[in-house]
């Protein structure tokens, strides 16, 4: 009878507990019920140091956002894939050790192109960021420069990556994606304003993978044979020039073709006409990242007038022999460097350095490295072993390290470079944000064409926000930016100029 009773008590508690739970507010917690104390910012050392593994919230959010879907990717499901060869092509060896830059040296690579937010048949049409990944397959082992086609991105902190995705993605209680959602989010992210301008541009609706730069959005750092470090970012440049699709040339495109993106890049590689890149890179000495007034390791921020070096030609000569087993069972991850190439400070790439690797090993499985599109040319010896679909040949009983028996010996010339650091650990936004001014530079640098189709796009989404303060606050960021782009995107939503003037002025760049 008892147990009966507690029964019954405990559904109803249960069932009382989803019914308040659809309207609750509260103190936001984690998993285990315990308060958090800063969602927003990750804990660092100091001001600019790496982000720690002790920030239990940073870690729980990604785990547990990688493991949201199964089997397609969280993010960027829907991927399009080719092998090719690139060629380093400049004598970099004061700046880096590694051997893929190497002046002459031919490296295999496999490329995924990819889209965001959608689900792995959704229409490549679709206004999204695109994903650029390339896998080196160097002497060293494999380097993945995971980027996109436009050099910035949304947030600046990887605390934040789980709340942005879930705000693009379709609603859960209706299955549509909402710009409700999307801009009541955003609203709270002013550091976003450069990212939504350039992905609300033309940029975000390419006319093919073949015809699109790509970014390293993050610094990394390139490290010397003498130990020395220099920061630095990637760009691959389209040898086929930058195409893009306006409003209504994506509607026509998609009402014949859903797979424009795809098609066209494995028709263009099966007649021969292989796509190339060039690719570029900047480079900042560590003393300089104190001369900006903006952080230079933020993923918002592009560096303005910085020149650019070339460093080498990729081109794509091959389709893959089976979709799923190399395109969707491809694994990149920010992780997967080579001596001589290290992730900087910066926030968002901190987070990602785990993030990418352990959903890779749930996505693909703990061998999955043991894969044929994802193994190393370079030996592997280590003493990981077991796990599911481990296909490896183990013919020793020595999987530890160190032993006399069977030595696996350590380099001490490859290890981390060394950065000084100070202070005290923190959970705080960085210093110098500097949140409107390069969108604002970005939108006077469009032609006229250009700019009306970036208030046309963004009014589109913009104007469907019911919420008025939501649409004031997004209005004052895109006014902060420039007052013309501003002003005309609040005359396409017939919105109250003054007020949007007057929240603007209030906003601290």
């Amino acid at each position: 009878m008892y147990s009966t009773v507690f029964a019954r008590r405990g559904l109803a508690l249960v069932l009382a507990a989803l019914a308040f739970g659809a309207k609750a507010q509260g103190p936001l917690t984690r998993d285990n019920g315990a308060p958090v104390g800063d969602n927003q910012n990750s804990q660092t050392a100091g001001p600019r140091g790496p982000a720690l593994l002790q920030d239990v919230q940073l870690i729980q959010k990604l785990q547990r956002f990688d493991r949201e879907r199964i089997p397609e990717r969280v993010v960027h499901a829907r991927g399009t894939g080719a092998h090719g060869e690139f060629v380093a092509t400049a004598d970099i060896s004061r700046l880096t050790r590694a051997q893929v830059f190497a002046k002459g040296t031919r490296t295999p690579v496999f490329v995924r192109f990819s889209t965001v937010i959608h689900g792995q048949h959704s229409p490549e049409t679709l206004r999204d960021p695109r994903g650029f990944a390339t896998k080196f397959y160097t002497t060293e082992g494999n380097w993945d420069l995971v980027g996109n086609n436009l050099p910035v991105f949304f947030i600046r902190d990887a605390i934040k990556f789980p709340d942005m995705v879930h705000s693009l993605k379709p609603s859960p209680v209706t299955n549509i994606q909402d710009p409700n959602r999307v801009f009541d989010f955003f609203s709270h992210v002013p550091e976003a304003t450069h990212m939504l301008t350039r992905v609300y541009s033309d940029l975000g609706t390419p006319a093919s993978y073949r015809s699109m730069d790509g970014s390293s959005v993050h610094a990394y750092k390139f490290v010397n044979s003498a130990g020395e470090y220099r920061y630095v970012k990637f760009r691959w440049a389209s040898k086929q020039g930058v195409k893009t699709l306006d409003a209504k040339q994506v509607a026509e495109v998609q009402s014949r073709d859903f797979n424009h993106l795809t098609r066209d890049l494995v028709d263009a590689i099966a007649r021969k006409d292989y796509p190339q890149w060039d690719l570029y890179i900047q480079v900042l000495e560590p003393a300089q990242l104190a001369s900006f007034d903006f952080d230079p390791l933020d993923a918002t921020k592009i560096w303005p007038d910085l020149p650019e070096t070339m460093v080498g030609t990729m081109i794509l000569n091959r389709n893959p022999s089976n979709v799923f087993q190399e395109t969707e069972q491809s694994a990149f991850a920010p992780a997967n460097l080579v001596p001589g190439i290290e992730p900087s400070e910066d926030r968002l790439l901190q987070g990602r350095v785990f993030s990418y690797a352990d959903t890779q090993l749930y996505r693909v499985g703990t061998n999955g490295l043991q894969l044929p599109i994802n193994r190393p040319q370079a030996a592997v010896l280590n003493g990981n072993q077991d796990g599911a679909a481990n296909f490896a040949i183990t013919v020793s009983d020595v999987n530890y390290q160190p032993s006399r028996r069977f030595p696996m010996t350590e380099d001490a010339t490859m290890k981390y470079s060394t950065l000084p650091l100070g202070g005290s650990t923190q959970q705080q936004r960085l210093q110098r944000t500097v949140n409107f001014r390069q969108a604002g530079e970005f939108y006077r640098g469009l032609d006229a064409g250009a700019k009306t189709n970036l208030i046309a796009n963004l009014a589109g989404d913009l104007g469907q926000v019911k919420d008025s303060e939501t649409r004031l606050i997004m209005l004052s960021h895109f006014y902060k930016a420039d007052a013309d782009y501003g002003s005309r995107l609040t005359q396409a939503l017939k919105g109250d100029i003054a007020l949007v003037r007057r929240a603007a002025e209030s906003l601290v760049d």
